[in-house]
Protein backbone atom coordinates (compact mmCIF):
# COMPACT_ATOMS: atom_id res chain seq x y z
CA UNK A 1 0.00 0.00 0.00
CA UNK A 2 1.42 2.99 -0.87
CA UNK A 3 1.95 6.26 2.02
CA UNK A 4 -0.59 8.11 0.35
CA UNK A 5 -3.31 6.01 0.00
CA UNK A 6 -4.09 6.41 3.67
CA UNK A 7 -4.07 10.28 3.05
CA UNK A 8 -6.35 10.10 0.09
CA UNK A 9 -8.84 7.87 2.06
CA UNK A 10 -8.30 10.28 5.15
CA UNK A 11 -9.34 13.14 2.22
CA UNK A 12 -12.28 11.30 0.95
CA UNK A 13 -13.77 11.06 4.24
CA UNK A 14 -13.61 14.41 4.83
CA UNK A 15 -15.03 15.52 1.61
CA UNK A 16 -17.95 13.08 2.24
CA UNK A 17 -18.25 15.09 5.82
CA UNK A 18 -18.67 18.19 3.83
CA UNK A 19 -22.32 17.25 2.53
CA UNK A 20 -23.66 16.14 5.28
CA UNK A 21 -24.40 19.73 6.45
CA UNK A 22 -26.97 22.16 5.27
CA UNK A 23 -26.93 25.90 3.97
CA UNK A 24 -23.76 27.54 5.21
CA UNK A 25 -23.71 31.54 6.81
CA UNK A 26 -20.53 33.63 7.59
CA UNK A 27 -20.90 35.74 10.54
CA UNK A 28 -22.96 35.99 13.67
CA UNK A 29 -26.24 36.40 15.33
CA UNK A 30 -26.48 38.91 17.94
CA UNK A 31 -29.16 40.35 20.53
CA UNK A 32 -28.53 43.79 21.23
CA UNK A 33 -30.13 45.53 23.86
CA UNK A 34 -31.54 48.39 22.61
CA UNK A 35 -32.62 52.34 24.16
CA UNK A 36 -34.58 54.50 22.28
CA UNK A 37 -33.67 57.87 23.98
CA UNK A 38 -37.44 58.88 24.52
CA UNK A 39 -37.32 60.34 28.20
CA UNK A 40 -39.69 58.64 30.29
CA UNK A 41 -39.23 55.62 28.41
CA UNK A 42 -38.66 52.36 30.14
CA UNK A 43 -36.01 51.74 28.49
CA UNK A 44 -34.58 55.31 30.36
CA UNK A 45 -35.58 53.92 33.99
CA UNK A 46 -32.87 53.11 36.67
CA UNK A 47 -32.46 50.18 35.55
CA UNK A 48 -33.17 49.88 32.78
CA UNK A 49 -35.51 47.84 30.97
CA UNK A 50 -34.05 47.55 27.34
CA UNK A 51 -36.43 47.11 24.20
CA UNK A 52 -36.33 44.28 21.79
CA UNK A 53 -35.35 41.64 21.78
CA UNK A 54 -33.88 42.47 17.79
CA UNK A 55 -32.02 39.75 16.19
CA UNK A 56 -28.99 41.34 14.18
CA UNK A 57 -26.86 38.93 11.69
CA UNK A 58 -23.63 40.52 11.33
CA UNK A 59 -21.01 39.46 9.08
CA UNK A 60 -17.72 41.12 7.24
CA UNK A 61 -18.45 42.10 3.47
CA UNK A 62 -15.27 43.35 1.76
CA UNK A 63 -13.99 44.60 5.42
CA UNK A 64 -16.59 45.96 6.52
CA UNK A 65 -19.20 45.11 9.06
CA UNK A 66 -22.58 44.71 7.27
CA UNK A 67 -25.83 43.78 9.84
CA UNK A 68 -29.26 42.92 9.26
CA UNK A 69 -32.19 43.07 11.14
CA UNK A 70 -34.35 39.58 11.41
CA UNK A 71 -37.66 38.40 12.58
CA UNK A 72 -37.54 35.97 15.31
CA UNK A 73 -38.12 33.00 12.17
CA UNK A 74 -34.86 33.86 10.55
CA UNK A 75 -33.08 34.28 13.86
CA UNK A 76 -34.40 30.86 14.59
CA UNK A 77 -32.40 29.61 11.02
CA UNK A 78 -29.13 31.56 11.79
CA UNK A 79 -27.47 29.54 14.40
CA UNK A 80 -27.47 26.29 12.83
CA UNK A 81 -25.71 27.80 9.25
CA UNK A 82 -23.38 29.44 11.20
CA UNK A 83 -22.59 26.26 12.86
CA UNK A 84 -22.57 24.73 9.51
CA UNK A 85 -20.75 27.26 7.94
CA UNK A 86 -17.51 26.82 11.06
CA UNK A 87 -17.32 22.99 10.59
CA UNK A 88 -16.92 23.74 7.13
CA UNK A 89 -13.97 25.91 7.57
CA UNK A 90 -12.79 23.69 9.99
CA UNK A 91 -12.98 20.67 7.61
CA UNK A 92 -11.60 22.73 4.49
CA UNK A 93 -8.47 23.31 7.02
CA UNK A 94 -8.27 19.84 8.08
CA UNK A 95 -8.22 19.13 4.14
CA UNK A 96 -5.57 21.55 3.24
CA UNK A 97 -3.42 20.42 6.05
CA UNK A 98 -3.74 16.65 4.76
CA UNK A 99 -2.71 17.48 1.41
CA UNK A 100 0.40 19.37 2.23
CA UNK A 101 1.15 16.46 3.98
CA UNK A 102 0.33 14.16 1.27
CA UNK A 103 2.43 16.25 -1.11
CA UNK A 104 5.71 16.19 0.94
CA UNK A 105 5.44 12.35 0.14
CA UNK A 106 6.79 12.55 -3.75
CA UNK A 107 9.26 15.37 -2.58
CA UNK A 108 10.80 13.03 -0.13
CA UNK A 109 10.81 10.17 -2.67
CA UNK A 110 12.29 12.66 -5.28
CA UNK A 111 15.33 13.34 -2.42
CA UNK A 112 15.73 9.83 -2.19
CA UNK A 113 14.04 9.45 1.65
Amino acid sequence: MRRSEGYEEKYRSLAAKLAEDGLISPGSLVVPPTSCGKPGCRCQANPPQRHGPYYQWSRAVGGKTVSRRLDPAQAELYPSWIANRRRLEAIVTEMEGLSARAGEIPLCRARGG
